[in-house]
């Protein structure tokens, strides 16, 4: 049986680690205490004589092709981007929620439904807490909901306090203090490969993924290091001044918002400078195994577009529609609807073709993997 160290030399050495915390939270959550995260967010061995070699941790790596049937079985995965039961191009129907989030706030509303519905006890997301620096947060109010709104720039994997990096989506790690506090019903907000641990999670049937009732994904080119340098070479790269971001934004290219209304694009392929290295080879743009799938890719500023995967997904979005959402204007909403899927499509094939190709190179015998 493969164990953490196992990990260790197939996953992280060659830097494919994701970060994602999976593997920690798993071993915190049976109390082993086994591992733990570094300041990088890095799993390593904490107490290494309490590892039981369960070899479980190693399985629910989403860089491990262990359960992989079983857990595209679990949310009826197909070619090629997971399944599409529907798709639509929404927004809050909120204006100080629209104001404050990015994209039209489509995914704190549907927080909000939930939680003022009594579907979930609260919510895994992420706040900020300076302009460059975001923590993962337990969201247990409507007003921790809507703190948490706004744009998401680097994987935050349960740092607290890491400076030069801009944290951004949830932690798998917050599930601890989820725990903690009882809660059985809670939603997870999360990148493709943090919710593909949680779904390898629920096809072992293992703690603590059963308390995950709602996984909602978003749109992922890549997840990036935005520490001074990166910040000084972007400015570069796109001539503007920090002092003049009013926000930032990630659609078919990187958005910098600056004060009255100028927008500047950048290329997405002039960020891999900036891309950390696991993201080279990851081959899921779309979230494929969340029950909803969101992103700015293909709509107008303002509006998401929105992929329901599996019946609970098209249900909550069902049942938030008219309520906490709107939807793009219905005589023109099918086909914009439409060209957004596209975009997906494309964006989808062109994140898989670079993870094969960058793969392959990985595998050459000239390439020297990481110590």
């Amino acid at each position: 049986m493969k164990t953490f160290f196992n990990l260790i030399q197939e996953v992280q050495n060659p830097g494919l680690c994701h970060r994602c915390g999976g593997c920690v939270t798993f071993c915190t959550a049976v109390n082993y205490g086994a591992l733990e995260l570094s300041e990088e967010g890095i799993p390593r061995y904490g107490e290494i004589e309490k590892c039981i070699e369960c070899g479980l941790c190693y399985t629910i790596c989403p860089e491990i092709d262990e359960m992989e049937e079983e857990t595209k079985r679990l949310v009826s995965w197909s070619a090629p981007i997971g399944r599409v039961l529907e798709n639509s191009v929404a927004r809050s129907r909120e204006p100080e929620i629209r104001n404050v989030a990015t994209d039209g706030g489509l995914v704190t509303s549907i927080l909000l439904h939930l939680f003022e519905t009594g579907k979930i006890d609260g919510a895994i997301v992420t706040r900020q807490i300076n302009q460059f620096q975001r923590e993962p947060f337990l969201a247990l109010s409507k007003e921790d909901i809507i703190s948490s709104a706004g744009f998401h720039f680097d994987t935050s994997h349960g740092m607290k306090s890491f400076s030069d990096r801009y944290l951004t989506f949830s932690s798998i790690e917050e599930l601890r203090p989820m725990m903690a506090k009882g809660l059985r019903r809670v939603a997870f907000v999360g990148t493709p490969c943090q919710i593909k641990s949680i779904r390898k999670m629920q096809a072992l049937e293992i703690v603590p993924s059963e308390v995950i009732t709602h996984c909602l994904g978003l749109f992922c080119s890549g997840n990036f290091v935005f520490g001074e340098e990166q910040r000084k070479k972007l400015a570069e790269i796109g001539e503007f001044s920090w002092d003049n971001v009013v926000k930032i934004n990630i659609k078919d290219d990187f958005q910098v918002h600056l004060r009255g209304g100028r927008i500047i694009t950048i290329p997405l392929d002039k960020l891999d400078f900036m891309k950390r290295e696991a993201c080279r080879f990851c081959s899921d743009y779309s979230a494929e195994f969340a029950d909803l799938s969101f992103g700015g890719v293909g709509v107008d500023e303002g509006w998401t577009n929105v992929l329901a995967r599996t019946p609970l997904g098209r249900a909550v979005f069902a049942d938030a529609r008219g309520k906490t959402v709107e939807e793009f204007s219905s005589s023109l909403g099918m086909r914009v609807a439409s060209q957004a899927l596209e975009r997906v499509l494309h964006w989808s094939e062109k994140k898989r073709e670079m993870a094969v190709t960058n793969r392959q190179e990985l595998r050459s015998p000239s390439v020297k993997l990481k110590e």
